[in-house]
């Protein structure tokens, strides 16, 4: 059986010079969480996408599953993916 986390998909649109976005990303190392990440600096479309999904530019957004969570909120990714705060 799979574990909890990874059964849903994790994504962060997110910027190489954004200190909360590398928190976020380590956080999900620490806790093998497997995710994809969007460099909305460089990557025009998945800006685009991330301003769609959320009516603002700010980063970290991070998608799991069809919930998105706009900035590093460490208790609202623990209780979707299951893991203690």
């Amino acid at each position: 059986m799979e574990p909890a986390t990874q059964q849903k998909t994790v994504a962060i649109y997110s910027t190489p010079t954004c200190h909360f976005c590398q928190m976020a990303k380590e956080y999900f190392g620490e806790n093998g969480i497997q995710y994809t990440n969007y460099d909305v600096s460089k990557d025009l479309e998945k800006r685009q996408e991330m301003f769609d999904i959320t009516s603002q530019m700010g980063v970290p957004v991070i998608a799991i599953g069809d919930d998105v969570i706009i900035g590093f909120d460490r208790e609202k990714i623990a209780e979707l993916l299951g893991l203690p705060a």
